[in-house]
């Protein structure tokens, strides 16, 4: 089953044994979390938790399933394969368990994400037989505000479509600060329909610099705040790479929206395909009317140059060169030393 389906699976009685990996570490920890929840309310009272590491003994598992506890009756055993690869002594002792698991123990088995040689191993086939196997999709970007929307139904809050797609957009690829920004906005605001305005305030205050806007800080034109914000990052000690991901990204739909207004397209569908959302939108003009395409394509090798240093290739600052860039897309003048 899937993550998601496991709420309502709860509802009945529970499985001897659930096994659970995928792509998202979040949703297999909170499906975890799930399991635990519902074990305790079944009188699982004990928990015995294993995890598979260098000097491992896997004849543990076999003692645990047949050991009698003094003080409760029912057992909650976790088993937590870090891994993804319990080894050949491991294969074999979670095939063993598997052919008799132990009377009065809930047993969950945690992986990482398996490729499909390990789906297709005797081990994982055997955990599979023997019980009910959870993966954990990721979810990808498309399938984020329905996910995000999900959740503030479930705490009474909603969004409107501009608002969601701003959300989805500073959380893709990192569930858990999804499922954090999620739990702020039910601390922060009462149940009803969140306006763009406030998401806004509330997840641009997640850090004093804020890597994210730094890009409508770069469309305002606002130089001194640019160097500011940079400067700020800088100490920090955020990442470069991500600094630069941000501008080349700013750089790249800039590029794009002036090719495509120079060919006639309609600006709210460029706004829409290059994700421009809220106050950037109105930004775009003045931005576009500071740089020639000719700078936005320099810009974009520039941007190269800077990643190989990033990498340790080549010589100069990488930080002085990202406000080189910055300024550079701000059309004020740049001098190099």
């Amino acid at each position: 089953m899937r993550t998601d389906q496991l709420g309502r699976h709860l509802a009945g009685p529970l499985a001897p044994l659930y096994t659970l990996h995928g792509d998202e570490a979040f949703l297999t920890q909170e499906a975890a979390q799930q399991l635990r929840d519902a074990a305790r309310r079944q009188g699982y009272t004990e928990r015995e938790v294993m995890t598979v590491e260098p000097g491992f003994q896997w004849s543990r598992l076999g003692m645990s399933g047949n050991s009698l506890s003094l003080f409760a009756e029912q057992k909650l055993l976790e088993l937590r394969i870090t891994t993804g690869k319990p080894g050949v002594e491991g294969a074999k002792a979670i095939e063993a368990f598997c052919s008799d698991l132990p009377p009065d123990t809930l047993t969950i088995v945690i992986c990482p994400k398996l490729d499909r040689t390990a789906q297709n191993a005797k081990w994982f086939q055997a955990l599979a037989g023997a019980g009910e196997m959870i993966e954990a999709k990721a979810v990808e970007r498309y399938q984020l505000p329905d996910w995000i929307t999900g959740r503030l139904v479930a705490q009474g809050q909603r969004l409107g479509s501009e608002a969601l797609d701003f959300l989805a957009d500073r959380v893709e690829g990192n569930l858990f600060a999804a499922h954090q920004e999620i739990q702020k906005l039910g601390l922060l605001y009462p149940q009803g329909e969140i306006s763009f305005t406030d998401v806004q305030a509330a997840v641009a205050n997640v850090a004093r610099f804020d890597v994210f806007q730094l890009g409508e800080t770069l469309l305002s034109g606002d130089a001194e705040r640019f160097v500011r914000m940079l400067d700020g990052l800088r100490a920090e000690g955020e990442a470069p790479h991500l600094v630069l991901w941000a501008l080349s990204e700013e750089t790249r739909a800039l590029y794009r929206i002036g090719q495509g207004r120079s060919r006639g397209l309609p600006m709210p569908q460029l706004m829409k395909d290059n994700r421009i959302w809220g106050n950037k939108q109105r930004l775009i003009d003045g931005a576009l009317g500071r740089v020639k395409a000719s700078t936005l394509r320099a810009a974009l090798a520039h941007a190269g140059e800077i990643d190989r240093l990033v990498k340790g290739v080549g010589e100069g600052d990488a930080w002085d060169e990202l406000k080189q860039l910055g300024l550079a897309l701000m059309g004020r003048a740049v001098v190099k030393p």
